[in-house]
């Protein structure tokens, strides 16, 4: 059965880091019918002026921060010593857990594409050991479709013949997580877990998913169903982020940058930051 959509979200522009110009599309308004996707952020532009500022060192503790980039580059340096590069069709993924701080600067390019997804942290797992991972471009699998080329961008897809393609599968929650670029006019019908969350992002052209036509930059929850299908509408080819994981069902406490499940975990990570004791002395490398 298709799933159909319950929650869509159109994305609006602002600002963070130093003064990145990106479209906000999920974030603690949406936590709790998004479950366990906290935040997407979508970037695209091909002014420098609106990214070339970054991120500068900030904290996170309690999620994983999963980037992928179409388009462009992202550097990463963090308090775990890892300093890496990802680049067009690359994936970025840090789990914060007990604490980190990281900085993002983001070089000039004819184009920047990409999102950045903020994925939840289970209680039992929020102060985990912090990890980084690079999805680099030879560890992503194409898998062709009939008007349409499946990246897999994580996790596990099985194909209409029931072969299994695997890809980076992180420590904690599960995560599925395919981009679909659909020929323009083509459908396409993508198996998912029954008992998944799942998330649909059309990060460009317009799409017909879960029954409904959603324009660019939207996010759209949608339930029921073992099967997604996705129909690029327009005279351009559409390209689909879509992100199955488990919902956790437990309470979301959220300070900035950090996430955690009762205000008394907030405010220990706050006063931890104040004390200087947020990260822990065998990941501290810088």
């Amino acid at each position: 059965m298709l799933r159909h959509a319950a929650n869509v979200v159109k994305g609006y522009r602002t600002q963070d880091g130093a003064g990145v110009s990106l479209v906000r599309v999920l974030g603690d308004q949406t936590a709790r019918d998004f479950d366990p996707f906290l935040m997407l952020d979508s970037f695209d532009s091909t002014n420098p002026d609106d990214y070339t500022a970054g991120f500068p060192l900030h904290p996170h503790r309690g999620i994983e921060t999963v980037s992928y980039l179409r388009e462009g580059a992202m550097h990463h340096r963090d308090t775990m010593g890892f300093e890496d590069t990802v680049t067009s069709g690359e994936v970025q993924w840090m789990c914060a857990g007990s604490g980190v701080e990281h900085e993002e600067t983001i070089p000039a390019a004819r184009r920047l594409l990409g999102v950045q997804l903020w994925l939840n942290l289970p209680a039992a797992e929020k102060m985990a050991q912090p990890t980084y991972h690079a999805v680099k471009r030879d560890a992503i699998e194409s898998v062709p479709l009939y008007g349409a080329v499946l990246r897999l961008l994580a996790g596990c897809y099985v194909d209409e013949n029931g072969k299994s393609h695997q890809g980076f599968v992180g420590s904690h929650l599960p995560l599925d997580y395919y981009e679909l670029t659909v020929e323009a006019g083509h459908s396409v019908e993508i198996p998912v877990d029954e008992d998944r969350s799942v998330l649909a992002f059309t990060l460009e052209g317009p799409a017909l998913i879960g029954g409904l036509p959603l324009g660019e930059k939207t996010a759209v929850k949608l339930v029921e169903g073992d099967r997604v299908g996705i129909t690029a509408t327009d005279e351009k080819p559409s390209v689909v982020l879509l992100m199955s994981s488990v919902a956790l069902h437990e309470p979301i406490a959220w300070g900035g940058p950090i996430v955690m499940n009762s205000t008394a975990e907030l405010r220990q990570a706050f006063r931890d930051l104040d004390e200087g004791t947020f990260i822990r002395e065998d990941v501290r490398s810088l």
